[in-house]
């Protein structure tokens, strides 16, 4: 071996080993970050999170997808509560509104297709249109009498689609509407708190990124696990509004029911989230109490966004509720249950 050819093997392995160290460092940095966090005082730690049963049932659409239903509280309660999800979560994300609710009412949850324990479909069965189809035949399926709807992120387009395809329900079956951290249309426009050229390009790659992510979703799932600390530490910075105050039992479960949602299926619904537009369906909900609540941190359906449903709804009420984001309720259970209590108040039969 030559001498320029030894110098050459010794500056890469330099820079290998510098790279490997580096990689090391910020492993070691991440993990250091993770279990400071968890030794912190923990209010939630024996929270029973995910361990809430109701009577479950399955019911199976008009296109032959296979939903997974639960039923809760008192059956012979006058009013029902429908609680719809959001984007990548299950219907235990309703938690804490299930286990305040559930004493009085009668509650219905359901995974949307594709989550949770529900059938998983192709992309082209990924439509918010199909989930508004799919709310109405739970509510033909299980809801008897009057009820309420609430719904978080996508759960909030799913009943802005059902308006739009089935007003008629609105009224006399539906009695009131509250949409938690949602939007009506322009999803695609949204900043994720980055500058404006940063943010134009990021929007620009997405899709072709997260077609590609689609693709390869099998191989990636795979691997999900051995990024735990740094899905913890992206769940606990987006999904929460006061981040360093949030229990970590909490961001556990929440990163738990993201990580069970398969890659796939995380691409298979973008295109419809970004291509969401229901602000002309809005006029429906005028018809019923609505409440509207926001994160005021909220960088995924930001606040701007909650802003324009309450101007095409001029008699609902809008809160925009401290020091959370996306999450808020989970973040914040008592102030929207406080607010759904509030709400049900308003047409209890």
């Amino acid at each position: 071996m030559t001498t320029t050819t030894r110098r050459r093997v010794g500056i890469a392995g330099a820079i290998v080993g510098a790279a490997s160290a580096g990689v090391a460092a910020a492993a070691l940095a991440k993990r250091y970050a993770v279990g400071r966090i968890r030794l912190r005082p923990d209010l939630e730690a024996n929270e029973p999170f995910g361990e809430l049963r109701g009577r479950e049932r399955t019911l199976t659409t008009s296109d032959g997808v296979a939903l997974h239903v639960e039923i809760d509280g008192p059956e012979d309660a006058p009013l029902t509560i429908v609680l719809c999800h959001g984007y990548c979560l299950n219907l235990e994300s309703w938690h804490y509104q299930r286990r305040e609710l559930r004493e009085r009412h009668r509650i219905v949850l359901w995974d949307q297709r594709s989550h949770g324990r529900s059938q998983r479909v192709e992309a082209e069965d990924s439509t918010i249109d199909r989930l508004g189809d799919d709310l109405a035949e739970v509510i033909a399926q299980y809801v008897p009498g009057p009820c309420v709807l609430v719904g978080h992120s996508m759960g909030g387009m799913t009943i802005m689609a059902l308006a739009d395809r089935h007003p008629s329900l609105f009224g006399d079956k539906i009695r009131a509407v509250a949409l938690i951290g949602t939007s009506a249309g322009k999803l695609a426009e949204i900043t994720l708190g980055l500058p404006a050229l940063l943010s134009k390009a990021v929007h620009k790659v997405a899709p072709s990124t997260v077609s590609m992510l689609g693709k390869r979703g099998a191989l990636i799932d795979k691997t999900r696990h051995a990024a735990n600390d740094i899905a913890f530490l992206i769940t606990r910075y987006i999904g929460f509004g006061d981040s360093k105050n949030v229990s970590p039992t909490l961001v556990d479960f929440v990163e738990s029911m993201i990580r069970s949602t398969p890659t796939e299926v995380f691409a298979n619904f973008y295109p419809a989230l970004m291509n969401h537009d229901k602000l002309s369906a809005l006029g429906v909900l005028a018809d019923v109490p609505t409440a509207i609540l926001v994160g005021e941190k909220d960088w995924l359906t930001p606040p701007d966004h909650s802003k324009a449903i309450a101007a095409a709804l001029p008699e609902a009420t809008l809160t925009e509720v401290p020091d959370t984001s996306h999450l808020v309720q989970l973040e914040k259970p008592g102030v929207i249950n406080e607010a759904l209590g509030d709400l049900i108040k308003r047409v209890e039969v």
